[in-house]
């Protein structure tokens, strides 16, 4: 199964991992509560992947510029 992470944002896939390669503890993804995983992971069994949203640098140095952008709903598109 692919873990594969992209921005909330921009939809920009930022990166991707094999999950048998890695110790699904250290991502850390454990420590979600159950309403920021259902925000956060989406799992996608035809295609055999975990979609993980994040935000990449460019997303969050614009919202960091510029807080109010964060009141619309897709700030950065």
């Amino acid at each position: 199964m692919r873990i594969i992470y992209y921005c909330r944002h921009c939809n920009d896939k930022l990166g991707e991992m094999d999950r048998q390669q890695v110790d699904e503890g250290r991502l850390g993804l454990h420590t979600l509560t159950q309403d920021e995983a259902a925000d956060i992971i989406t799992y996608n069994s035809i295609e055999n992947s975990t979609y993980v949203k994040t935000i990449c640098e460019h997303c969050q140095e614009a919202l960091e510029a510029h807080p109010e952008l964060s009141l619309l709903s897709n700030p950065l598109q």
